[in-house]
């Protein structure tokens, strides 16, 4: 005879922590963002303060929440950090580790493209159709904008993308990378429109054909796009270094 193990009922705040994991894990609860009230969630969950409470708890011990007395419940700051601060400084003041970077672009932004044409619902769609339209603000006004400004709009053109996959390790990859990626674009803005006068209208082009192959489910399409993108400012980051080499190694020259 097959002896059987009695069924355990489960607990009322496990499935409360899987609702709340499953939240930050597809990126709807964000590091540092503040929960709702208890008496929000509880309602929204429908189920009691108690177990709610209990359930915070759980989590706070996991290290996926903070508890502030009196100021409510966050998600943790760490939550998705792929990269530390002092990471990040080394990373953008190496020459070598910037062309890594590129080259890890090239291979996960295109994943997420290909993944955000064929899964991104009509909300994803219309949080891109923001994120574009901020870039494309920027672009429209040249000159009065900071390269901060023109940074942050297309790391967060891009991370709408990474969004929109529904691939929660692209997602949160993304995500750790954000200052990264926003900071390279910053640094890099400048150099390369002073490099080549057209790369501005040619980066908005790319920007807009991927925009475009995106909403259009072009899966293939907005792969090739976001890979041709990153070659591009590769080239032409390449193409700026070549040159500075040569001006510097002239500069030695007649100094000596």
């Amino acid at each position: 005879m097959v002896s059987l193990q009695p069924v355990q009922s489960r607990r009322l705040s496990d499935t409360i922590v899987e609702r709340i994991e499953t939240m930050i894990l597809e990126g709807t609860l964000r590091a540092g963002e503040r929960l709702p009230a208890e008496r929000v969630l509880s309602e929204q969950f429908g189920v009691s303060r108690p177990s709610l409470r209990e359930a915070i708890q759980k989590l706070v011990a996991r290290g996926l929440l903070l508890s502030r007395q009196g100021g409510g419940n966050y998600v943790a700051r760490n939550v998705g950090s792929t990269f530390r601060d002092p990471l990040v400084e080394l990373l953008e003041r190496s020459a070598n580790a910037q062309q890594d970077l590129l080259e890890f672009r090239h291979t996960l932004e295109g994943s997420c493209a290909y993944y955000a044409a064929i899964r991104a619902t009509e909300f994803d769609q219309q949080r891109l159709q923001e994120a574009f339209a901020q870039v494309l603000d920027c672009y429209s006004r040249a000159g009065e904008v900071t390269r901060e400004e023109e940074g942050a709009a297309d790391a967060a053109f891009h991370l709408a993308i990474a969004e929109a996959s529904h691939n929660a390790v692209l997602l949160h990859t993304i995500r750790g990378l954000f200052d990264l990626l926003k900071n390279h674009m910053v640094t890099n803005i400048v150099g390369m429109y002073a490099q080549r006068s057209e790369t501005r209208d040619i980066l908005l082009q790319q920007h807009r054909d991927l925009y475009e192959a995106i909403l259009a489910r072009n899966a293939e399409e907005a792969r090739n796009v976001s890979q041709r993108h990153i070659s591009y400012v590769q080239e032409v980051l390449h193409e700026a270094q070549e040159e500075k080499r040569r001006c510097d190694r002239a500069q030695r020259r007649r100094g000596v």
